[in-house]
């Protein structure tokens, strides 16, 4: 039986927050923004589209620039800054080594997380990946990840696994889906109002060994219905 493992991209498989935080340093001095900026931007940034975002930069900062080349200026250099998580590679390839197959669900734009995809070599690593721009379809919606599975070769089943950091976007979005779910914690703590993983591991590695230890869910045992005119059974 083949079983799939759909994992986030962003804060899951890459260190998209450090590479935000290089992000802001270099985009503060290119436009000699205040010596706050940097911090302004990285408390400022909110899970969601960027394109609202950039919008407030520009007014914040008073930039002549419009918010959608500020936008495409980032989606061009953060591929450049975006680093894989120590040891992913090698973490990935020992899940398809024992027969899993891998997918990459993914919010944003194609372009950006493409080139994401392609120069940290993770497009070779999996099976298949879902960008949330080139499909028309986001987390948490359910739709996305069997849009993931199916470019995996595969449809989602019971027994299959969502990887990634976000309560609402991955692990809701995994429960809504009917997979089971593991949430990459980085050492944070549940949020109460929402409901739970199935598992927490702090990073990939620990969650790699979750999968490689977990038993398929278990089936329901279907009785079938007495033949007609059957009457009750008797012993003795």
């Amino acid at each position: 039986m083949t079983r799939l493992a759909l994992v986030d991209l962003d804060d899951t498989l890459t260190d998209l927050s450090g590479a935000f935080s290089r992000w802001t340093t270099e985009f503060a001095s290119q436009h000699r923004l205040p010596d706050d900026a940097a911090a302004w931007l990285i408390a400022a940034r909110r899970e969601g589209p960027l394109d609202r975002f950039f919008a407030e930069v520009r007014q914040k900062f008073d930039l002549a620039e419009p918010a959608d080349q500020l936008w495409a200026n980032y989606r061009a250099r953060i591929p450049h800054l975006v680093q894989l998580y120590p040891d992913v590679l090698d973490d990935l390839g020992s899940l398809r080594a024992t027969g899993w197959r891998i997918g990459i669900v993914t919010n944003g734009i194609r372009d950006n997380q493409l080139a994401k995809l392609q120069r940290t070599g993770l497009a070779e690593a999996v099976d298949g990946y879902c960008i949330s721009d080139a499909v028309g379809l986001r987390k948490p919606d359910p739709r996305i990840f069997r849009r993931a599975a199916q470019n995996c070769g595969t449809t989602l089943s019971p027994d299959d696994w969502l990887i990634g950091d976000s309560p609402h976007l991955d692990i809701a979005g995994g429960h809504s889906a009917g997979i089971r779910t593991v949430w990459i914690s980085h050492h944070r703590t549940w949020p109460q109002d929402q409901q739970p993983p199935h598992r927490t591991a702090t990073d990939l590695r620990q969650a790699v060994r979750i999968l490689l230890n977990e038993e398929p869910a278990p089936r329901a045992t279907v009785i079938p219905p007495p033949h007609p005119g059957a009457g009750p059974s008797r012993t003795g």
